[in-house]
């Protein structure tokens, strides 16, 4: 009955509890609710006097209860992990900017089990910032985990300060390239439409008159006969802006299955994940006052994605 992730108790059924239900009983002694007791008495993770036993048995006082209590991992705790394809960009006592790939998440969350921004970099040895959720210290930005591109990480507590209200106050200056279906009209615009939460899909977003404001800048790069190149700014950081907003404008990022995107174009492209790259990120240095800006190239999979579009006629 003993496993490596869970913890052996060993208890003498109590005076006060005889004639109890087993599942009661346990309720009682260990403060678990009915429906869990039910659930290990169901898993054979519970014995009295050494045999196995239901859920509806009755205790006797003095009787020896042998319980195995599962042991459970907190799912955003950071587990350090290194993440192959993350690419230090610049590295200094203040921050460390980085090039997240593909199916790196930022950091860890409820059903996310791969690796993550904060886990390589506790890997890796660096020390970053205690600011923030503990699963998310030192994060003053994210992008999504099949969004690549650079990303700043604060190291110092007075840059997390520093950098979170620079993001809070529009003070960065955040561009990315999206490959998108079709040719926007016109070929220059803002999108000024507020995000919410999708009431009727998880984990999505949509346009709603009740979400929060967010404001999206775009300008066309090139225009291809199945896609257009977009260069996209952000006024705001909403979860999932671009692609929501991009949605909305019927022209969704290529690949982007979730918000409307062709599967037939993404499968011809050979893609896994939207065309979506965070290829430049400017801000004022939170120690030196002085602006910096780094930038990212296109990974293998967009570049290969964009150059079919171009040969396509």
């Amino acid at each position: 009955m003993n496993t490596p992730a869970s913890t052996h108790r060993t208890v003498a059924i109590p005076e006060g509890l005889a004639g109890e239900r087993l599942d009661a009983a346990l309720s009682r002694i260990f403060g678990f609710s009915r429906t869990r007791a039910a659930e290990l008495i169901g898993q054979s993770m519970v014995r009295l006097d050494g045999q196995p036993v239901i859920k509806s048995e009755r205790v006797l006082p003095g009787a020896l209860l042998e319980v195995e209590i599962p042991v459970v991992s907190d799912p955003l705790a950071v587990v350090p992990e290194i993440a192959e394809g993350i690419r230090i960009l610049h590295d200094d006592d203040a921050l460390v900017v980085i090039d997240k790939p593909v199916g790196v998440a930022v950091h860890p969350s409820p059903g996310w089990k791969g690796p993550t921004v904060v886990g390589h970099l506790a890997a890796a040895g660096f020390r970053i910032a205690t600011s923030g959720a503990s699963e998310r210290q030192g994060i003053v930005q994210r992008l999504d985990v099949g969004t690549s591109g650079v990303m700043v990480i604060a190291k110092s507590e007075f840059a997390y300060a520093r950098l979170k209200n620079a993001f809070r106050h529009r003070e960065v200056d955040k561009t990315y390239h999206a490959l998108v279906q079709g040719h926007p009209d016109p070929l220059r615009g803002t999108i000024d439409a507020p995000i919410g939460r999708n009431p009727k899909y998880d984990h999505r977003f949509a346009v709603r008159a009740d979400g929060r404001h967010s404001i999206t800048h775009y300008d066309t790069l090139e225009a291809h006969r199945f896609a257009s190149l977009l260069e996209v700014s952000l006024e705001t950081g909403r979860t999932h802006q671009i692609r929501v907003h991009m949605s909305a404008l019927k022209h969704p990022c290529v690949g982007d299955l979730t918000y409307g995107a062709d599967p037939v174009l993404t499968e011809r492209l050979g893609l896994i994940r939207q065309w979506l790259h965070a290829v430049q990120l400017g801000f004022t240095h939170p120690e030196e006052d002085s602006y910096v800006s780094y930038e990212s190239s296109y990974p293998d999979d967009l570049q290969q994605a964009l150059d079919t579009i171009r040969e396509l006629h």
